[in-house]
């Protein structure tokens, strides 16, 4: 998981800074303007012609085969460009349900049923002993979106790192610090289905996966993880990596499908721009991380929806975590990653 100290937008240790960069941004520069958009049938499409480095992607796979990559799913104008591993196998995507989570308030948002104004106090939201403060219940919806409520509960399903670096309770009023809370990201599963009388997983399905031709989620595919700590559940949910790449290619598009707009546009560009600055060209956004030229959705382990607006491009990644053990650390990925884009970079040198 990314480490954010509890200090305001600082990273903790190395640098985050986008180390495909310069690769990115030569690509960017180069490539030809777009080809039309495309989007999958029942199964995904194929890229055609000689767009890509052949060399540099089968570069990319060698590296991939010396870390614990498990998947990977290249994507560009709506196809496929490369794939390998393990993409029809569901994993769990960990914290990349965050970005799931978030199509859900867009859609129910502009249909009026979730108020982002509305705080915790009005929509009678608490938790058990020691429970929330008055400071604390005037956080907002659109506060626990920014990952900035103030609210230092204990939560359900955090590492023993964000247990460790949790702010002390009362630190920070509510909207004025980010702190990536797991509380927040809980909390808005309740919201969620208490403000629509819905359930989230069936609603994900009849809202994004239907709609999107999922081939492999199914209702069942979702679990509600339960403890003593909060009485928030996490709702971690596992999906193949093909599932996901339609998912990445809905924020590509800013939340069209097949000319119908799924996601409303201003939602994904709300959610996709830094709200917070993390320092070294990172951001937090609406439940999505924001860098240089891309914005992501990331899981704990080493999973990634990765989406790269200039060049087109949804790259995802996948970790066997359900194997004691098993990471690609943030420095693999992005090594990874650099040498996908500097495939498409070669390409058109």
């Amino acid at each position: 998981m990314w480490r954010v100290r509890s200090r305001p937008f600082e990273v903790v240790g190395r640098s985050t800074a986008f180390l495909g960069c310069a690769a990115l941004a030569l690509a960017a520069a180069s490539l030809p303007a777009f080809a039309q958009h495309r989007y999958p049938g029942e199964t995904w499409e194929r890229a055609r012609g000689p767009q890509w480095s052949a060399e540099g992607l089968a570069g990319a796979r060698a590296y991939s085969a010396t870390i614990k990559t498990a998947a990977v799913m290249i994507l560009q104008h709506g196809a496929v460009v490369d794939e390998w591993g393990e993409t029809a196998r569901k994993f769990n995507c960990h914290s990349i349900r965050k970005s799931l989570l978030n199509a859900l308030y867009g859609i129910e948002v502009a249909a009026g049923r979730i108020n982002l104004k509305s705080t915790l106090a009005e929509l009678d939201i608490d938790d058990n002993e020691p429970s929330l403060t008055p400071t604390e219940k005037r956080a907002t919806v659109l506060d626990l979106l920014k990952s900035r409520s103030g609210v230092y509960h204990p939560a359900l399903y955090e590492t023993p790192w964000m247990k460790a670096t949790r702010p002390p309770r009362g630190s920070h009023p509510p909207g004025t610090f980010f702190y990536y809370n797991n509380w927040d990201f809980n909390a808005l599963g309740t919201i969620f289905e208490r403000q629509t009388g819905t359930k989230l997983f069936e609603t994900f399905k009849k809202l994004i996966a239907d709609p999107l031709g999922m081939q492999d989620y199914r209702v069942e595919d979702g679990e509600y993880f339960r403890g003593p700590d909060s009485i928030h559940p996490a709702y971690p949910f596992r999906m193949t990596a093909r599932d996901l790449a339609r998912f990445g290619l809905l924020y590509l598009r800013g939340g069209v499908w097949r000319g119908q707009q799924i996601v409303p546009r201003e939602w994904v560009r709300e959610s996709t721009k830094a709200h917070s600055d993390l320092g070294n060209g990172e951001g937090y956004g609406y439940l999505w991380w924001v860098s240089r030229n891309s914005f992501s959705a990331r899981g704990a382990g080493g999973h990634y929806i990765w989406v790269i607006p200039s060049l087109d491009l949804v790259v995802v990644h996948r970790v066997n975590t359900d194997e004691p053990g098993n990471q690609v650390t943030e420095e693999e990925f992005r090594r990874l990653l650099s040498l996908i884009v500097a495939a498409a970079r070669d390409a058109s040198s």
